[in-house]
């Protein structure tokens, strides 16, 4: 397969060949004819969204999730441009999420291309706040203490494949779990917390690692100074998971976090719930009695409430948004959004950039200033074109 574009971060059109999974050459030049994608298309490194809930109808989440649902799902975020991906469940009743990663580990067993999407799993939750606010959506009857053994038994059904896995400091026992979890080479994200200044601090020392959606998922109102928040996004051996849909967080605060961490340390995420890619309306929710809605700008909220439950809008129109937003170039943002996400995961010797002997998998799009969306030409998993616009 031939591709021609301008790879993000270059001035000139180029010629990538690919040879089954991997890139064989990168050329400047003129082009041959034939190939995919044109002198005015962005070649990027394929975007990896580290916290997708599911998309189209589909829940990752659920118990009754097939291996078909998974394959039917991966339509939505390749057609935005995301071959790359950690499908995540998030807080429920241990048969539950039991069968949801048997799921999701089956459909990997089952499909060369969703085990090449699939780059690990990421569990949020069951182990986070009780308390309304930090809780967010998730079920209060269903949030818990850490437990080792319950965790193990997730990480068979998952493969062994779970990469990430989010929980709530505070939380009794936290910290032990930490630090086995960190040792078996799980990336602890520290989320849906009220901890304080101190015990963040301690879990950083613990092991952790990243923050799951800093800025979210947390109490309506802080202590102006005293809080969790600017101890994570002061803490430098934290990542930060961004929501940059314009709904999660105010621009400025986007860009103030994004100017804290640095781009170094930042990793663009959609969140986007099961729902994502369905026309704005109210539906129920896989779980629970809930009903949430997705409005026409693409938020979604719990149905006749102001508080979010989650979100519809993929790193398409998230990385337009951190340009549009903040001090990032286009460049910056698809960083944020494919090697940060590959060095996290510690596959950026073989994700996250565009050069031979990488992984083809990539992201082909038209996109200028002020666009408010990118126009996705085509998505490539490990060599093969899964969407094409």
């Amino acid at each position: 397969m031939i591709i021609r574009g301008k790879i993000v971060g270059t001035a000139d059109p180029a010629t990538v060949t690919v040879e089954g999974k991997q890139i064989a050459s990168v050329e400047t030049g003129a082009a041959k004819g034939g190939e995919l994608g044109g002198d005015d298309v962005w070649i990027s490194p394929g975007i990896f969204d580290v916290q997708v809930n599911g998309a189209g109808g589909v829940s990752y989440n659920s118990a009754e999730l097939t291996v078909d649902e998974v394959l039917k799902s991966c339509e939505w975020p390749y057609k935005a441009g995301t071959p790359l991906l950690c499908p995540t469940i998030t807080t429920s009743p241990v048969d539950q999420a039991l069968a949801a990663l048997t799921a999701l580990s089956q459909a990997c067993e089952e499909s060369a291309t969703v085990r090449a999407s699939f780059v690990g799993f990421h569990v949020e939750g069951p182990y986070i706040a009780s308390e309304d606010g930090p809780r967010g959506a998730h079920p209060l009857e269903h949030t818990r203490d850490p437990d080792w053994e319950e965790f193990c038994r997730y990480q068979d059904a998952a493969g062994g494949r779970i990469k990430i896995f989010t929980l709530a400091p505070e939380r009794e026992g936290a910290l032990a779990f930490i630090e086995k979890a960190t040792a078996s080479g799980v990336i602890i994200s520290l989320g849906h917390t009220g901890a304080t200044r101190q015990r963040v601090r301690e879990a950083v020392e613990a092991g952790a690692k990243m923050s799951t959606h800093l800025g979210n998922g947390a109490h309506a109102t802080l202590p102006r100074h005293d809080n969790y928040i600017w101890e994570q996004l002061a803490a430098d051996e934290l990542w930060a998971g961004l929501i940059p849909d314009g709904h999660h967080l105010p621009g400025p605060v986007l860009k103030s976090f994004c100017r804290g961490k640095q781009k170094e340390r930042v990793c663009l995420v959609s969140d986007v719930a099961s729902i994502a890619g369905l026309p704005a309306g109210v539906y129920d929710r896989v779980y629970g009695e809930d009903r949430v809605e997705i409005h026409e700008n693409g938020k979604i909220s719990l149905a006749g409430t102001p508080y979010l439950a989650g979100a519809s809008l993929f790193l398409d129109k998230g990385i337009p948004n951190t340009v549009a937003f903040t001090d990032a170039s286009l460049e910056d943002a698809v960083e944020m959004a494919s090697i940060n996400p590959a060095k996290l995961l510690g596959v950026d010797d073989r994700l996250g950039i565009v050069e031979p002997g990488k992984e083809a998998s990539l992201t082909l799009f038209r996109w200028e200033e002020g666009q408010d969306v990118l126009d996705i030409v085509a998505t490539i998993v490990a060599g093969e074109v899964v969407h094409q616009g």
